[in-house]
This record gives C-alpha cells, structure tokens and sequence, in this order.
C-alpha cells in the first residue's frame, strides 16, 4: 500500500479526501448555527456572526471547488458490494446532491450579500475581502436571493440527515464498516 497525502487502503477515502470532508461538515454546521444564534442577537453582534457566516460560506464554496478537482483527480473508493442497489443509488443520489448544495448554498448567499450591499466585496475574517457581485442595489434581488440560500440550506440538512443516518445504518446495523472509510483515524 501506498503512503502519503493522496494515497489510501484499497477501501478507504484518501487523507486529502477525508481533510475535505470533515472541514467541509464543520464549516456547514458552524454556518448553520451562526445563523441560527445570530437571530436572536442584537443588532451589532448579529452582524459581526454574520460576517464570519459570509467569509465561511466563501471558504465552504472555495473548499468545495477545490475537493471536487481533488476527487477527479484521486477516485474514491468503489462503494461496498454489501450495498443493495437502491441504497447505493440513493447514496450517489445524496452526495451529488450535496455537491451541487455546497456550490449553490454559498452562491446565492453570495448573490443576496451583493444585491443587498449593491456589489460591495466580502471580508474574509479581516486577511482579504472577496469581490462582490457586481449588481446594482436591489431589495428585491436580495430577498429573492435570500429565499432562494434559505431553501437550499433547508434542503441540505435533510440530505446531511440522510447521509448521517445511512452512516450510522451501516456502522451499527450492517456492521460494514463503512463509517471507518471516511473516519480520520483507524488503520490505513
């Protein structure tokens, strides 16, 4: 077996793989709670929630681009033949689900905070900022933008539940072992 950043056990995620992935979850699910606390702020501390909610979100869309070159790169591993069809089909289902959420979540994030600021660019945690969108002011846009982030961050916690309740099935269920493939440790 090979060693090093890329390299894997014949069944289990690469390093730079699982680095992604689990960067990728915590972000997410700091992101969720920020908005979640940040409602009941007051005005000046929601806003300062909110703007590391933003320069997360350009890091999730960042991150996300970058492990989908990683992964086209360095194939994951062939799902496990213990898989009946319509389980293997609905986890391919999910996860490209949630690749398109990771881009299109922060996206229209991006596209509301640039409709609503009329294109002024995004701090990124104060080390640079990130260009705005370059559309005029528009309320509207905003709120459609808005609405659109909502629904789609709603859609990914349904899928994140699907994909952890599967996880789960297969580690304490089925006893597959599935769950070691993608955990940071164990044996590679």
């Amino acid at each position: 077996m090979a060693t090093g950043f890329g390299a894997r056990g014949s069944d289990r995620y690469s390093i730079g793989a699982i680095v992604f992935h689990w960067l990728i979850a915590a972000l997410i699910a700091f992101n969720y709670v920020a908005a979640w606390i940040s409602e009941d702020m007051a005005k000046e501390d929601a806003r300062i929630v909110m703007g590391n909610h933003q320069a997360i979100g350009i890091s999730i869309l960042v991150l996300t681009a970058l492990r989908i070159v990683w992964r086209l790169i360095n194939r994951p591993p062939a799902f496990r033949t213990s898989l009946r069809p319509w389980e293997a089909a609905l986890a391919r289902l999910t996860h490209a689900a949630m690749y398109v959420l990771m881009i299109g979540i922060p996206l229209a994030g991006w596209q509301m905070v640039s409709a609503h600021t009329g294109g002024a660019p995004v701090d990124a945690f104060g080390v640079f900022s990130w260009p705005g969108l370059p559309l005029a002011a528009d309320k509207a846009g905003a709120h459609t933008a808005g609405e659109v982030h909502e629904v789609l961050a709603t859609a990914m916690l349904v899928l994140m539940g699907i994909h952890v309740l599967g996880a789960l099935k297969h580690q304490w269920i089925d006893r597959d072992g599935s769950l070691s493939r993608i955990m940071p440790w164990g044996a590679r």
